[in-house]
């Protein structure tokens, strides 16, 4: 086993001291990975060691770098060093985080970062916090909770009861809000025709004046407001202070989600985009974006823990050690829950509090190089760019899309393309911790020549 280990560990070592040189797209698509990948089950066992050879020749052309410092798609960060070997020891210690008793050591360490990630983030230290796979998981969560507290405060136990029969549940979210939002309400039975949608401002952060109409013409009654940290276009923040002050003066209950923008709290340079966050009632973030720890790691926390327990949490007579505290399964859609814990609580030991902040503020930094950059080179930036969101047109949609494709496939870095405000747009996210300065100006200059092709004009 030993050797077996020292094999897996020495492999992604090499790929990841692999990552500044390596193209950043992937050598071959899913169709050209089926035959190795593929074939019969054997009927026999095979050596563990030639499984793992096969699986690392299998999977090595069709592995995308996007750990490295020159991918700038969706919004992924790289993964700490010391975070990822706190993952491989989870791996290997194999524990099941349901509770203290499946795990002591694992719900110690959530424990622990979890009590660092408010304080980080300015978030209650009273909040209840529980480690899910990703926002979608910790918006899910953050509903549930709300769908709880805003029907039992009109008498209604959803719990034991459902949702046939229940006063209607008004949801109120930016007309921007990201499509986790409305799977959410999907899943918890709402429905995404439930949402009234508030007007977004030129730069994509909820319009006030919108939503204190929205409030106001509605009925009193239950009522959930959806707020954002960090529009997945554009970065912008909603003015978390007033609104949850204006929706808590209609009753209502504010979920934020922060996936990646609720990190800005954790600097003093941009603390001021997320002011009021406190205020909220539950929150969503991603730890595997901008804290750059390893997939899947996200958080859900929530400013009533009663709520959130009694929306997540059961019982049953073998669960030895339920129904104490709340923790672990306690606060997550899953009972089978591996140890992500130990990965969120290295890395921020790894960074400490200056380091998280000089990470948010290098990553802001080099997306306004790169905006200042391709700008220079005449192209338009069609984003205020307050956070790590870049976005850049090429003049119609058409010429974009392909420069888009052809920055894919030269491998220098790899940037996506969205639709913003009708528009067709190359979309970059500096997310990563080891991105440089020139990372960045070396990606700057293959768009350019890039998007200078005649082919791509």
């Amino acid at each position: 086993m030993s050797r077996l280990f020292r094999l897996a560990a020495d492999c992604a070592s090499d790929y990841r001291r692999s990552l500044p040189d390596r193209p950043v797209g992937a050598s071959s698509d899913q169709g050209g990975l089926a035959d190795a990948f593929s074939g019969p089950l054997p009927s026999t066992p095979m050596p563990p060691e030639q499984v793992l050879t096969d699986l690392i020749a299998a999977a090595e052309p069709g592995l995308v770098a996007s750990a490295g410092p020159r991918y700038f798609g969706f919004v992924i960060g790289g993964a700490l060093p010391a975070a990822t070997a706190a993952d491989i020891l989870a791996a290997g210690w194999d524990q099941s985080a349901h509770n203290a008793v499946s795990s002591p050591a694992a719900i110690a360490a959530e424990t622990a970062a979890g009590a660092w990630l408010k304080e980080l983030l300015g978030i209650p230290p009273s909040a209840s916090a529980g480690f899910v796979t990703g926002c979608q998981a910790a918006n899910t969560v953050g509903l549930a909770a709300a769908r709880h507290q805003v029907l039992a405060d009109a008498g209604w136990d959803v719990e034991r009861r459902g949702l046939l029969g229940a006063p209607p549940i008004r949801v109120i979210a930016g007309e921007e809000r990201h499509a986790t939002i409305d799977r959410s309400l999907r899943l918890l039975g709402l429905g995404v025709d439930v949402v009234e949608p508030a007007h977004a401002g030129p730069n994509g952060a909820i319009d006030l004046g919108s939503l204190r109409e929205l409030l106001k013409a509605g009925s009193p009654g239950p009522t959930i407001v959806c707020l954002q940290a960090g529009n997945v276009n554009t970065g912008a923040c909603d003015e978390l202070r007033e609104a949850c002050e204006l929706v808590h003066r209609h009753g209502g209950w504010v979920h934020v989600d922060g996936a990646f923008g609720l990190w800005a709290a954790a600097s003093p340079a941009t603390r001021y985009l997320v002011d009021g966050l406190e205020l909220a009632d539950s929150w969503a973030c991603d730890g595997h974006k901008w804290l750059n720890l390893p997939y899947d790691s996200a958080f859900v926390f929530c400013a009533r823990p009663g709520a959130h327990a009694a929306a997540m949490s059961y019982a049953a007579a073998y669960l030895v050690g339920s129904g104490g505290t709340p923790a672990g399964a306690d606060l997550t859609t899953e009972s089978s829950r591996r140890a992500r814990g130990f990965a969120v609580w290295a890395g921020l030991r790894e960074l400490g509090r200056d380091g998280v902040a000089a990470v948010v503020d290098r990553c802001c930094a080099l997306a306004r190089r790169f905006a200042e950059g391709l700008a220079s080179a005449g192209f338009e930036v069609a984003n205020d760019v307050v956070l790590n969101q870049v976005l850049v047109g090429f003049g119609d949609d058409a010429r974009t899309d392909r420069v888009v494709a052809a920055v894919q496939a030269d491998g220098t870095c790899w940037v996506g393309g969205t639709t913003w405000r009708g528009r067709r747009l190359m979309r970059i996210s500096v997310s990563n911790a080891t991105t440089t300065e020139a990372d960045v100006d070396r990606s700057v200059a293959a768009i350019v020549r890039l998007a200078s092709t005649r082919s791509h004009v």
